[in-house]
């Protein structure tokens, strides 16, 4: 059997989901520079090589795709920091490590956490966003407590905070200084790398 033959015989559904991908990955770049309010399939049809049409027929409204795009992104996310918990093994190289990937991630992907704040802000207006930031909020809350749980497995200890607590001091610590980045601090990553690390022991205490 050819690999022709074999993509032939892929269930509609599957390509269906291919094309959805696509157009995603397509439509992230222009919704991470202009934000919710200001964009709309029009806007996105524009920027891409994509009609308006065909976004309309596999999306219903920028609602739709805008989740499904944060929702792919935040995916990979996960993703990474899981990568970084299998590969540390001490605790100080786990603190480190996470310091780093949050620092990189905010050199290199700041406009697409700006989509995900800009997302969960909508949510307090819009009710159609929010069980879809319910569910990408538990998935990066199940992330943190991964690296939490795993340097405390590494350094013998127990952590004193809850998985909420820990979720919400380092959202705090990372919304801040992408704040601080976009409007252009020189030290916003340095500061985020360092606070990250520095965090993580004082669960601990």
């Amino acid at each position: 059997m050819t690999s022709s033959d074999v993509r032939s015989r892929r269930p509609q559904a599957d390509k269906f989901e291919d094309r959805r991908r696509e157009l995603a990955d397509a439509a992230l770049v222009t919704l991470a520079d202009l934000g919710y309010a200001r964009t709309s399939l029009r806007t996105i049809a524009e920027n891409t090589s994509f009609s308006h049409g065909v976004l309309h027929y596999y999306f219903r409204d920028k609602v739709e795709l805008i989740t499904y795009c944060v929702q792919r992104y935040k995916v990979a996310c996960v993703a990474r920091y899981d990568g970084l918990v299998a590969a540390a093994d001490t605790a100080e190289g786990l603190a480190t490590a996470c310091g780093e990937g949050l620092a990189t991630t905010l050199r290199e992907d700041a406009l697409l956490h700006r989509l995900w704040y800009d997302l969960r802000a909508q949510a307090l207006f819009e009710p159609a966003f929010r069980a879809d930031v319910a569910a990408i909020d538990d998935s990066l809350q199940g992330m943190i407590w991964r690296v939490v749980s795993s340097y405390g497995e590494l350094g013998g200890r127990t952590p004193t905070a809850s998985p909420s607590y820990a979720y919400a001091l380092f959202d705090g610590l990372f919304g801040q200084a992408l704040l601080r980045h976009l409007d252009g601090s020189p030290v916003a990553v340095d500061d985020l790398r360092d606070g990250a690390r520095d965090l993580l022991p004082r669960l601990f205490v």
